[in-house]
């Protein structure tokens, strides 16, 4: 069985875990303040690589799944991550290194006499993924908008307004102006345009997972809660939702979920009456992405 390494940091009163790096070239060589001044401690972990359709058995082990979710190791979806949140510590993500929060005020203190700052980026479960792994091929405007745990397949774009949760991303080259939610998968070629939007699976008890396919173009604050097939078009503004009455090309009136998931349909509301309508349509009808700007 296949073993990974893994640097771990540790707060050193409550031995509680703060993060651990398996670096895929196994040199495991960092450091930072927060351990030099003796607030956390650091050691190496070996672990398995686990078995995809069972839950994290630790905090280590939740740690190498999300590794190998930003690896493009592992699909989003296709590993176990049952019961991560409640196995991961929420840390305060610091420039002198990774603190529980109520560690935060100690740091700066011990911090001082160095004439050092300390600068939160954030408090959180998840840190940054370009901390962590950074996947070749990909184009990132702002690191502090794609979570670890973010899957990103070569010639993916994220531009400023993008954002990539964990368990979540992209199969191929594509553009990210939205947001992808946890648990959603966008299909190669496709455009999640800005300020657009795709239902996840964290917030309401929703289990079913959005599904974008390829050659989509989810327009400027779009959104949508039901699955795309490829070549499909949600129009500027219009969010779907699976109860959203559309309105079909021989005049009959169906649920979006109806529709959940077939590929070559335009979605867009007709101006005049207001009803949400869907039509056939192509990859064609936008053209598709810009070939200079995503070549991995």
């Amino acid at each position: 069985m296949m073993q990974r390494i893994g640097h771990r940091y540790r707060d050193s009163e409550t031995g509680q875990t703060l993060d651990v790096w398996f670096p895929q070239t196994g040199r495991r060589a960092r450091g930072c303040l927060a351990e030099k001044v003796g607030l956390i401690t650091a050691d190496d972990v070996e672990l398995p690589l686990p078995e995809y359709d069972q839950p994290p058995a630790s905090t280590e082990d939740a740690w190498l799944r999300l590794h190998l979710l930003s690896e493009c190791q592992a699909k989003p979806n296709d590993i176990n991550l049952e019961g991560l949140f409640g196995l991961l510590t929420n840390v305060a993500w610091t420039s002198a290194g990774p603190v529980l929060p109520e560690r935060v005020e100690a740091l700066r203190e011990a911090l001082a006499q160095h004439h050092a700052t300390v600068q939160v980026s954030s408090i959180d479960k998840f840190p940054r993924m370009t901390d962590y792994v950074v996947p070749p091929g990909v184009r990132i405007a702002d690191a502090e908008r794609v979570r670890l745990g973010a899957h990103l397949a070569p010639g993916t774009t994220v531009m400023h307004e993008g954002f990539v949760n964990f368990n979540a991303g992209t199969l191929g080259p594509s553009m990210v102006e939205g947001r992808i939610t946890a648990g959603v998968v966008v299909g190669a070629h496709s455009d999640i345009g800005a300020g657009a939007s795709i239902m996840g699976t964290l917030s309401g008890g929703g289990k079913n997972r959005t599904r974008i396919g390829e050659r989509c173009l989810l327009g400027a604050n779009a959104g949508t809660g039901i699955s795309l097939g490829d070549e499909c078009i949600v129009e500027a503004g219009l969010y779907l939702t699976a109860g959203t009455k559309v309105t079909m090309p021989d005049g009959s009136v169906v649920a979006a979920r109806a529709l959940s998931g077939e590929p070559g349909w335009l979605y867009r509301r007709n101006s005049r009456s207001g009803a949400v309508e869907a039509i056939r349509t192509g990859a064609d009808r936008w053209g598709g992405l810009n070939a200079a700007l995503h070549t991995p």
